[in-house]
């Protein structure tokens, strides 16, 4: 089975795969093919984690590739520290490609903080429609990791180290 941890970013889904290298019986990646275009873009191997905030602009093409089969992790942060976070990034990456590309070089007038959160609610509700009839899902939040990490675990068969897991969420991975 394949799991996708669907993101948006800043929140969390580098420490995420760095943890669940301590399950035995998937292998896991941060973005591993976000350089590819076509359907190699969304070939993952059997048994893989994923985490790639990007896939929340290819959910068409991962339901049609995975569809009910995969399990999905909507991984969210407070708001306003991910908007922080997206605030310190805002001339490179998604948040640039948001601002120029998506909304069409937003006017100056609009600030850095008024994009972020414009991006978290769109990727947001995207997640949320690609997961309203997948069967096999969950939420987790950043703020309750350790419980939600524990239901994780359980809910996809995972083994390995669940205690050195749920001490790894102490280390901090690609922070702002």
């Amino acid at each position: 089975m394949n799991i996708f941890i669907l993101n948006s970013g800043r929140c969390g889904s580098s420490s995420f795969i760095k943890v669940c290298q301590h399950i035995s019986n998937y292998s896991a990646a941060h973005e591993s093919r976000s350089h590819l275009t076509g359907s190699a873009r969304i070939i993952y191997p059997d048994n893989h984690i994923e985490a790639d905030n990007r896939l929340s602009w290819l959910l068409g093409r991962l339901d049609q590739q995975y569809g009910d089969a995969a399990f999905y992790v909507h991984l969210i942060r407070d708001s306003s520290a991910t908007a922080s976070s997206f605030e310190k990034r805002s001339q490179f990456g998604i948040m640039r490609a948001y601002r120029e590309g998506i909304l069409l070089n937003a006017a100056k007038k609009i600030t850095d903080r008024e994009i972020a959160l414009d991006y978290l609610d769109t990727v947001d509700a995207n997640i949320q429609c690609f997961l309203k009839d997948k069967s096999r899902k969950l939420t987790m939040r950043l703020e309750n990791i350790q419980d939600d990490f524990r239901e994780f675990w359980q809910q996809i068969g995972a083994q390995g180290n669940l205690t050195e897991a749920l001490n790894g969420w102490q280390i901090h991975h690609n922070a702002s």
